[in-house]
């Protein structure tokens, strides 16, 4: 008996296959990624741009023309973006059910390299630099709370308890991503207190928090790496997050889950209170200040 779900169909690849016939199939291979995979918004985006660069730079797709692809890849770009694009086409080829196209080919193992972690001085020296109260007021909760950019950006005003700091994003799901539950610092609820008086009606009205196109984001944020000359970007306030969080003697399965991470040990998975209020608890003994 055959699993439920969306079955991929098999495919007759081989030499004479077009890439502009597997283009059209692109829509349909989102489609099994969202559905039957479970992937993230942005994992389908990602996978789906990267299928149709592929096809847009070989004439077929066959064993040996995706082979000169990934071996050019490998020679000129770095293992994170082979990785990348290798695991976008083991899903393509699962979807099309003919797997053994890339079955053989391995990740390669990247040496691990810590990362550099920003200085508290440093992130208050951006933050100063930052065009307007709303970046200003974005920033602060993005550290405060160790969300990832775009689950901030996302989120809703009924997506947050203020009386209690308390937010709870929707911006993710996945295997290795949940949303649970994370909380700003007093240093973000004044600054978000003034971010909101000066909302007018008509933007609170959109029902985000952040009403901010995607080119108007990075003008600002380049802005303040112009001024200051430190090349910060968002994800480094998420790593600054874990790393103070964890000095300041926090869990690292209880960082996991203001993180959105899904728990890995079994005690993690299953003896761990991850209810609001021990999270709220937890959290707030840490006190996480971020430009003091």
């Amino acid at each position: 008996m055959g699993r439920g779900g969306f079955e991929p169909p098999t495919f007759a690849v081989n030499h004479e296959t077009k890439c502009e016939v597997l283009r059209d199939k692109i829509p349909r291979f989102a489609d099994w990624l969202r559905v039957d995979e479970v992937k993230s918004k942005r994992t389908v985006q990602d996978y789906t741009q990267k299928i149709r660069f592929i096809l847009n730079h070989i004439p077929s797709f066959d064993y040996g023309k995706i082979r000169e692809f990934l071996k050019s890849l490998q020679e000129q770009r770095s293992p994170e973006t082979y990785s990348s694009y290798l695991k976008a086409l083991k899903n393509f080829t699962r979807f099309l059910g003919c797997p053994q196209l890339v079955s053989s080919y391995k990740f390669p193992r990247s040496p691990f390299q810590p990362k550099p972690i920003w200085s508290k001085q440093d992130l208050k020296t951006f933050y100063e630099a930052l065009p307007t109260l709303r970046m200003k007021t974005y920033f602060l909760i993005t550290a405060s709370s160790g969300l990832r950019k775009n689950e901030v950006l996302e989120l809703k005003f009924a997506d947050i308890d203020f009386n209690k700091r308390m937010i709870i994003p929707k911006g993710h799901i996945g295997n290795s991503k949940h949303s649970w539950v994370s909380f700003y610092n007093e240093e973000a609820e004044e600054v978000l207190r003034k971010y909101l008086d000066l909302m007018t009606v008509f933007q609170k009205s959109k029902g985000k928090l952040f009403p901010i196109s995607s080119r108007d984001f990075q003008l600002e944020w380049k802005e303040a790496r112009v001024r200051t000359g430190l090349q910060i970007k968002v994800k480094d306030l998420r790593d600054w997050f874990c790393q103070e969080m964890g000095e300041l003697g926090v869990s690292d399965r209880f960082i996991d889950a203001f993180c959105g991470r899904t728990p890995k040990s079994i005690l993690a998975r299953h003896y761990s209170d991850y209810s609001p209020e021990r999270l709220k608890r937890i959290y707030d003994q840490a006190g996480l200040k971020v430009l003091l």
